[in-house]
């Protein structure tokens, strides 16, 4: 009841947040600018009000206050895995705010460079693996789904940084049509909930509530026709929350079936590029992938129901993983 509650108040503070934010972003002008490479037909999509991130997160944000308050009798080792990992979040989603105003108000369409963005990544990564670290909440061993487990003593934390730049990246490219990087993301951190629960992570099952409850609440908003994008500054976000989960369970690599689509997304990307520079085709008609499926005709909504519906299978597979360890 607890943790419903919790997901409750994340999902009302959200979907309220929007009466007020969307006006004040419209005010302010902080409308979406189209990339010329992507799809022409979104360019109907073009001013609509970006940072919409910014609803979710003060939901998560502020329904934190009472997960906190049930956590109060928790290991401190909980108390600090669910405050880690928020801070993470709001870490990256603090880069992809930058990134957001650096577009929309400063009017440079790519915003940070790949480079500045990178750095910022690597450098929050860091920081939240070495305060895992020096709270003990760290373990070096990794558990390999369906496989077994292998303690790679130092060289779990390079890897662990590449798989939080990585994911954080890869949420970043499913953020593309309307309610699709929300949607994923609440079926992922439904997953989550039962993946904590499973393993008896009390911290983590509240956070992955949370997060269910700001994804419910933004889709409200950002269902097609989109009223708002969340841009970086959400994106980038639910990237790290995601991560933060990951790691708060201690198995990231859970991440290959808990985040399926996300991990199918860059696959898309990285194929598409690489085809390209070594063959001169095109794999996909566009990438990410999502697109590729705009131009074979599908609707926004279409494809929303059926990456879901992929991800629940991820999410499902990734729950017996769990059981196996």
């Amino acid at each position: 009841m607890q943790i419903a509650l919790c997901a409750f108040i994340a999902f009302v503070i959200t979907a309220l947040s929007g009466h007020w934010l969307i006006p004040v972003l419209k005010r302010l002008n902080f409308g979406q600018n189209i990339l010329e490479i992507g799809p022409n037909w979104h360019k109907s999509k073009e001013g609509t009000p970006a940072m919409g991130g910014i609803m979710f997160i003060l939901g998560i944000l502020l329904s934190s206050v009472a997960v906190m308050f049930f956590l109060a009798d928790a290991p401190a080792t909980e108390k600090i895995k669910y405050g880690s990992g928020l801070a993470m979040a709001l870490g990256y989603g603090l880069l992809g705010f930058v990134d957001d105003y650096t577009k929309v108000v400063r009017k440079q369409n790519e915003g940070l460079t790949a480079k500045q963005k990178l750095v910022g990544q690597i450098l929050l990564a860091i920081m939240f693996l070495v305060g895992l670290h020096f709270s003990g909440t760290l373990s070096t061993v990794l558990v390999i789904p369906f496989v077994g487990q292998l303690d790679i003593g130092f060289l779990y934390y390079p890897l662990a940084v590449f798989i939080i730049v990585g994911a954080s990246n890869a949420v970043n490219l499913t953020d593309g049509i309307d309610g699709l990087c929300s949607s994923v993301t609440f079926v992922a951190a439904c997953g989550f909930i039962v993946m904590a629960a499973i393993l008896e992570y009390t911290s983590m099952s509240f956070m992955a509530a949370v997060l269910a409850g700001g994804c419910a609440g933004y889709f409200l908003w950002n269902c097609h026709p989109a009223r708002v994008f969340m841009g970086d500054t959400g994106s980038l976000f639910l990237g790290g929350m995601i991560c933060a989960l990951a790691f708060g369970l201690n198995i990231p690599m859970i991440l290959i079936f808990a985040g399926i689509i996300y991990v199918i997304e860059t696959l898309s990307d990285i194929i598409q590029i690489g085809s390209y520079k070594i063959r001169k085709k095109r794999v996909f008609k566009m990438a990410p992938i999502h697109h590729h499926f705009e131009m074979c005709g599908w609707s926004e909504w279409k494809i929303v129901i059926v990456f879901c519906l992929v991800q629940l299978i991820g999410a499902v597979i990734s729950i017996l993983a769990v059981q196996a360890i």
